[in-house]
């Protein structure tokens, strides 16, 4: 019996020495030498600029009013709050003293400069497919910046998800442990258009949903989730749910400008992606995107959330006048958008400012949760259009109660998508608290 309680003793000794190892024990660093064929000097930090904004790093690394990859922006997450880091090449505040291993190791690993675990706000799980030319391109633009000194607020997250080093087990989980990988048989286009969307832009990270341990839930890849309070579309090639009914000038024009006709336009982060990203991108890399996102594997959604092109209130209204039977009813959510939207938005769904204005064929005015339109009501919308100028939305969130909102939402949502929606207050007010 004392040979078993010792044979026992010893076991649990091994196993705390494991575990120990595995959470504890610095690891090495890893490859970070270019290739031949990597650029250099001024034609490097070029390359890396394209790569940056491919990457769309700025967006995650600037906070409102701050000054360009100085950090600050918060994350709200289910278990506290993350602040993204200065990436400028500050010596004290930035990363001026990475080297290229700190880096790639921070971008295909997901470990600090100090050996700390780095948590998934950073989308370390899809830059693990990066390459490490592409990867150091970035640093070397990064670097030919001008440093500036920004401390990031410390992060607030509660216990356990405080404990950095739990997150080793977490990347063994999630974390690809290779680059990426060109597929055999697929045309070059769809490969690079798979790199730009897997790899660079993390477009899963936004769109879709994630798991209970907060990775990302692969059986529903592209299927939509929310993020930030902001809901990124379904964009799967399903034809109802997805983007497999668009035509490839539509998802050009959508990923270059930020709207499509008859597709509405984008706002919030994926407004944001637009501005910062995808509309400083090739023309032959939006299209190798759009080659790529053809041969992703559809996903349906519920029938209330498909996109109705033809809803009967729109078929009975011109651009300057509602339907009758509309008029004379006059509910709050009517009266509303006659004072506040209609002079931009217009009655028939094609606008009248601008054509981002256009509400016809928005996923936007067809979700009945109203995820979007609540964000885009009470914030607004500000974006700028390469060629074409500024559209602006001013925001209503104090100008109007939670009950007005509401009105105007589930009205928005019957007469132009045709969907039965019951917003509440509650909901309007548990938008205002969810707000960045």
């Amino acid at each position: 019996m004392r040979r078993v309680f010792s044979a026992i003793g010893v076991l649990v000794v091994l196993v705390i020495a494991a575990a120990g190892a595995f959470f504890f024990l610095p690891e090495g660093e890893p490859a970070a030498a270019a290739s031949p064929k990597q650029p250099t000097g001024t034609a490097l930090i070029e390359r890396g600029r394209y790569l940056a904004q491919a990457a769309d790093c700025v967006a995650c690394h600037t906070a409102p009013g701050g000054q360009a990859y100085a950090g600050g922006l918060a994350f709200k997450l289910p278990f506290g709050t993350i602040y993204a880091p200065n990436i400028t090449p500050d010596k004290d505040t930035g990363i001026g003293t990475w080297t290229d291993a700190d880096f790639v190791r921070a971008l295909h690993s997901g470990v600090g400069k100090g050996g700390e675990m780095l948590y998934p706000a950073f989308p370390y799980a899809s830059y693990a497919l990066m390459s490490t030319d592409d990867a150091l391109a970035i640093k070397a633009y990064l670097f030919s910046l001008k440093p500036v000194k920004a401390k990031a607020p410390a992060n607030t997250i509660s216990f356990p998800y405080n404990q950095r080093y739990l997150m080793r087990a977490w990347r063994r989980l999630f974390v690809p442990d290779h680059r990426f990988r060109m597929r055999d048989g697929q045309p070059a286009d769809v490969n690079t258009g798979a790199y730009l969307v897997e790899a660079l832009g993390h477009c899963g990270e936004c769109h879709t949903p994630r798991n209970m341990l907060y990775g990302l839930d692969n059986g529903q890849k592209f299927a939509g989730a929310v993020t930030q309070g902001w809901k990124a579309y379904n964009i799967t090639s399903d034809k109802q749910a997805g983007i497999g009914a668009w035509s490839d000038d539509d998802l050009a024009s959508y990923l270059a400008k930020g709207y499509a006709a008859n597709h509405g336009a984008a706002a919030g982060n994926m407004g944001e992606a637009v501005d910062d990203s995808l509309s400083h991108l090739s023309k032959p890399d939006i299209r190798a995107i759009i080659a790529y996102l053809r041969t992703v594997r559809a996903k349906s959604a519920e029938a209330d959330e498909r996109v109705n092109p033809d809803p009967s209130a729109i078929k009975t209204s011109t651009a300057y006048a509602p339907p009758a039977s509309e008029v004379k009813a006059s509910p709050l959510g009517l009266t509303m958008f006659q004072s506040a939207c209609a002079s931009c938005h217009g009655w028939n769904g094609e606008g009248l400012e601008h054509p981002q204005a256009a509400l016809l064929g928005s996923r936007t005015v067809n979700d009945p949760h109203g995820t979007n339109l609540l964000q885009v009501v009470l914030y607004g919308a500000n974006r700028g259009v390469p060629g074409e100028g500024a559209a602006f939305m001013p925001a209503f969130g104090q100008a109007y109660s939670d009950v007005e909102i509401a009105a105007v939402s589930n009205y928005v949502l019957a007469h132009f998508g045709g969907k039965k929606s019951s917003i509440t207050p509650a909901d309007v007010a548990a938008a205002r608290k969810a707000a960045p």
